[in-house]
């Protein structure tokens, strides 16, 4: 199995309660110390956990091989990394057939602790070590890790651009959290082109920085929007960026509705992941901008879900969320808001972001 994610999200502390056979990759006395005990690595029958294996990748072959001498035994190797195109590159060519992607997301709306999760989570984002917890130093940890994958991770994994530039690229995604893509706008911006700028995006996306959430596509008499909408998946890194601070600075912000939009997919997506459903997730937006923000091929189903920042939704925010379900045959709709007060069933709601876990927790 491979277990995947962002920096700092908390991969390497969980692998390490699993077992005490660990070896960090990226340390050459830790690859030295692998390459000697292989054998006896391969033959033990304790879960062998690989950091950061995409740092040495003479390890591959040695993986296929020991797998496939003995193709019954299950859950002999946890493979940690981020989504870089290094670590996809080796498991496709070396590992296709052979093991398991699991996601392993910043903390999560039902894995925070305390009453103030729905403040706190949402201002500070969930890595560990970045506030959520109630200590750490919003929004300054949030600054020095965009810094440290920006000059040291990113081009490892072999993105070519400045670090000047990478920083720039950043920021203008902030500035366009939840709108739809334009590549070619940021690219006369950055004087790049946009094939170049697709690029960079690609690497802060395989970074499980960014999410380019597809639109969906389908036969409707009106006209759709066919590019995707991106999204800072960590709205901590995000509000960082656009130099807020506390609560009230965040909701004095003119696109405070983005990001609490942008939150609702991030929570909902890691959640499915985290249990397991598989599922496709889109966004749909007409030309006339009637959208909808989350839009879920689940379990034979379409969900259609909508997410607004109030406390007092009104009968017209869920009457739109229907007409737009509608145009999809959508059969499950629900708004989420920040009201405490769930009203409807579990296929028409309008209700807050902890009830709508609480049913994809419970499978509904």
């Amino acid at each position: 199995m491979a277990l995947v994610g962002p920096r700092q999200a908390g991969k390497t502390t969980l692998a390490r309660s699993l077992t005490e056979v660990y070896f960090d990759l990226e340390q050459e006395s830790e690859r030295l110390r692998l390459d000697l005990e292989w054998p006896k690595v391969a033959a033990g029958r304790e879960l062998v956990v690989l950091d950061e294996a995409q740092a040495w990748p003479e390890v591959f072959p040695r993986l296929r091989g020991a797998i496939d001498e003995d193709r019954k035994r299950n859950g002999r190797f946890l493979l940690l990394g981020s989504v870089s195109p290094a670590l996809m590159t080796r498991v496709s060519e070396s590992l296709a057939g052979r093991l398991a992607l699991v996601e392993l997301t910043p903390l999560l709306w039902s894995e925070v602790p305390g009453e103030a999760v729905p403040e706190r989570l949402w201002l500070r984002g969930g890595f560990p070590d970045g506030g959520v917890l109630g200590s750490g130093g919003f929004p300054r940890w949030q600054d020095d890790y965009l810094q440290l994958l920006v000059l040291r991770d990113l081009p490892e994994w072999g993105l070519t651009a400045r670090p000047r530039t990478t920083l720039r690229l950043a920021r203008m995604l902030a500035a366009v959290h939840g709108q739809t893509w334009n590549a070619s706008q940021l690219g006369k911006s950055l004087g790049l082109s946009y094939h170049t700028v697709d690029r960079y995006v690609d690497y802060l996306e395989g970074a499980s920085l960014v999410r380019r959430l597809q639109p969906y596509h389908a036969h409707l008499k009106k006209r759709l929007v066919k590019s995707p909408k991106v999204y800072w998946r960590d709205s901590g890194v995000l509000h960082a960026m656009l130099d807020v601070t506390n609560r009230r600075s965040l909701l004095a912000q003119p696109w405070v509705g983005a990001s609490w939009e942008g939150f609702v997919v991030e929570q909902i997506l890691g959640h499915l992941s985290a249990l397991g459903r598989r599922h496709r997730a889109y966004h749909l937006r007409t030309s006339d901008r009637k959208e909808i923000d989350l839009l879920l091929e689940l379990e034979g189903e379409l969900w259609a879900i909508e997410a607004k920042l109030t406390r007092s939704p009104s009968p017209a925010d869920m009457n739109h969320l229907d007409r737009m379900a509608d145009l999809v045959g959508a059969t499950r709709r629900w708004l989420i808001t920040q009201s405490g007060t769930a009203l409807g069933d579990e296929e028409r709601a309008s209700a807050d972001l902890d009830w709508a876990i609480e049913r994809l927790r419970e499978g509904g």
